[in-house]
Parts: C-alpha cells; sequence; structure tokens
C-alpha cells in the first residue's frame, strides 16, 4: 500500500498536539495575569527590565514565553500545509492569496474587537494577533518566493534583527511612532499607539515555520514519523546554543545586555531574556522547546487511544487554537470590559485551581465549536 504525503489533507495530529501544550500554558498566563497582582510581563521591553518579586513568581510567569513562538512559527506551518493542500484540490495560486489576504484581515478584526478588550487596551493595540494576520497579508506574496530564499530570509532576521536601525522614520507624530511600534520598537510609551508583537522579527519566525510545513508536505508518513530523534536532537541544540549565547553574555541577550541584573537571584538572572522584541536567546529556547514538544507529540500520536484522555484535550486545544485563545481571554476575565483590574486578587493555589477548571469548560467549548464549524464549513468560521 502505497503511503500518502501529508499534503493530501491527512491530518498531522503532533502538530495539534504541540500547539494544544502552548495553549494551555498560555491560558495560565493570562489567568495569572488578570488576577494576580505579581504576574508581570513586560520582559525586555526594549532593554528595558521589570522589578521580580521572587524566583517563583518569576517561573510562574517564565513558563508561558513557550508560547507565542510556538504559536506563530506553527501558524507558519499549519498556513503552508493548507496552502499546499488547497492548491493539490485545484485551488488557483490567485486564490490562495487571496484566502491569506481574508485571513489576516479577520485576524486585524478579531485583534480590535475581541482581543484588545479583554486586556483594557486601545483598538490600535499591535498584539500578537495582529502580527499574524499581518505576516498572513504579507505571506499572499512572499510566499511565492522559493523555499530556500524564504528559509534564508527567515534567518536572517532572527539573526540580525536587533541591528534593525529605524531611524529614518520620524518619532515625532502619531503615525511615524506607530510604524516604528509595529515593524520593529514594541512600546507603551505613546497610547494608543502601542503593541508588543512587532513584525521583525516575527516573521522570521512564521517563514521557519512555512519552510518546515513545505518539508513536511513532501514526506510520507514514515518519514515523518522518523522525525523524532532529529527533533530531539533540533531541540536540545538549541537549548544548549541558548545557554552559550547567555554565557557569552553580549549578542543575543536582552538588546545587548547581558546577565548581572538580578544578582540576587541567579536562576532569574539566566533565565531573563528579551521578549519584547525577542532576542536569539529568547528564540533559542523557545523554539528548542517547541521542538521537544512536537517530537513527544510524534511520539504520541502512534500510540491507541492518543485521541482520548489528556492527550485528546490537548490536540482537541491544538486543532482549535484562535478559537481557543479568543474564548479563553473572556472566561478567565470573567469581569466586564470596562473594568480594568479585578476587585481582589488571588493566591498562587487559587489561580492554578482557577486555571484547571477553566480548562475543562474550555475543553468543551473546544468540541461544541468544532461540531459546529464542521456543520458550516463555507461560513466566515472557516478563517478562524
Amino acid at each position: 500500500m502505497l503511503q500518502t504525503q501529508a499534503s493530501k489533507g491527512r491530518r498531522l495530529p503532533f502538530i495539534d498536539f504541540a500547539r494544544g501544550i502552548v495553549m494551555a500554558i498560555m491560558a495560565w498566563d493570562h489567568v495569572s495575569g488578570f488576577w494576580n497582582l505579581y504576574h508581570r510581563g513586560g520582559e525586555g521591553v526594549m532593554g528595558r527590565t521589570n522589578a521580580v518579586q521572587n524566583t517563583t513568581w518569576f517561573l510562574a510567569r517564565f513558563v508561558s514565553h513557550f508560547c507565542a513562538p510556538t504559536f506563530i512559527f506553527l501558524a507558519g506551518t499549519v498556513l503552508a500545509l493548507s496552502t499546499i493542500k488547497r492548491l493539490d484540490r485545484g485551488e488557483s495560486q490567485r486564490d490562495a492569496s487571496l484566502r491569506m489576504i481574508k485571513r489576516g484581515g479577520v485576524l486585524l478584526l478579531l485583534e480590535i474587537f475581541v482581543v484588545t478588550p479583554a486586556f483594557g487596551g486601545s483598538p490600535l493595540y499591535f498584539g500578537v494577533i495582529a502580527c499574524i494576520g499581518t505576516c498572513f497579508i504579507i505571506f499572499s506574496a512572499y510566499r511565492r518566493l522559493p523555499v530556500k530564499l524564504i528559509l534564508l530570509i527567515s534567518i536572517v532576521i532572527v539573526l540580525a534583527h536587533p541591528y534593525i536601525d529605524l531611524g529614518f522614520i520620524p518619532a515625532d507624530n502619531p503615525i511615524g511612532w506607530y510604524a516604528r511600534v509595529i515593524l520593529h520598537e514594541p512600546n507603551y510609551e505613546w497610547d494608543p499607539f502601542t503593541g508588543l508583537y512587532p513584525i521583525f522579527p516575527w516573521i522570521g519566525v512564521m517563514g521557519l515555520g512555512w519552510c518546515f510545513g513545505m518539508m513536511l508536505s513532501g514526506m510520507t508518513s514514515s518519514q515523518i514519523d522518523g522525525l523524532k530523534l532529529p527533533m530531539v536532537g533540533a531541540g536540545c541544540l538549541s537549548i544548549a546554543l541558548f545557554f552559550v549565547v547567555r554565557w557569552v553574555n553580549g549578542y543575543g541577550n536582552l538588546l545587548f545586555r547581558g546577565r548581572s541584573l538580578f544578582d540576587n537571584m541567579p536562576l532569574v538572572d539566566w533565565l531573563y531574556v528579551s521578549k519584547y522584541p525577542p532576542s536569539l536567546a529568547f528564540l533559542l529556547l523557545t523554539l528548542g522547546g517547541m521542538s521537544l514538544f512536537l517530537a513527544l507529540g510524534l511520539h504520541l500520536q502512534s500510540r491507541p487511544g492518543f485521541q482520548n484522555g489528556i492527550t485528546g484535550v490537548i490536540s482537541t486545544f491544538g486543532s482549535n487554537a484562535l478559537f481557543f485563545y479568543l474564548t479563553h481571554l473572556w472566561l478567565y476575565r470573567v469581569r466586564p470590559g470596562w473594568m480594568p483590574s479585578p476587585v481582589y486578587f488571588l493566591d498562587l493555589q487559587t489561580t492554578l485551581v482557577f486555571w484547571a477548571v477553566g480548562l475543562v469548560v474550555l475543553w468543551r467549548l473546544c468540541l461544541r465549536y468544532e461540531k459546529f464549524k464542521a456543520a458550516h464549513r463555507d461560513s466566515l468560521l472557516q478563517y478562524i
């Protein structure tokens, strides 16, 4: 019996599994951010540092670092796989590009009307969903480049983005300021022209994911299964390089600011990496972790009962990632949009219980949404 290629419509459960892991972690990040006084983000916003309460609270935030890189990388992977599948079914290149533009536009609208209100921010806030949407629109044309060239450009972007100089764009007017925020200078300094997920270097991360998806599209099932050890190796190598970059204590760190920021907390000192924009150290660690999540998914997906139990729940989160993202914000916020902060704050243990109960509710909602979406394939839900 001939083995089919991944591009012929075959689901890749290990991708859903890896996405599901980071969706659950992301839910923890946001429920804690909504209800905990000490759960602060803002790691390395343009080289600045936030006060850290203690190592426990730092690690409670730190685990969420794996979310955005995995989310964006695998968005590129799934975009490539779905595009190849549609082209194989006879869809034209023009229609494929228009679909990417529509998906990107929907994501931009969702950022404005669903995501930003949940955080109590400005409608102009350029967050992760807006970043992905913008990258989708760019990819409607960018994808026509040879895969090897996209790979090369993506690597260059990831490695060289700290050297980007936007000084030629005037920052003394809203348009110039906002352009710099969107391109490579995330900040909250001039409301409402704010954002934390600039196009550079995230489009490079999505480009790496696109190339990974293109590689998978040409592989048979057995070849994909054979990626387990290479992905473990790639993940371990990436994490090892993270420690090298941190040890060198220069390029690749917090906009070239090294360690010795928290002398009384040595673990925090090593793990405090720039997320806004993401440094090389940040991406080496998080994408290395993503590779291990993917390898674990590959290992588990061939086992009986993979779609049941906890692995089935996690995979359900991953296969409905955008719906999960949009829903979990308002589920965990559980307060009116006009109320910026809760009346009271929760301790760590209570927040963990709140998070776990919320995941059960989200699992049931994702199952219902999956059935509803399957029954309305030609609706706007195809873009969510």
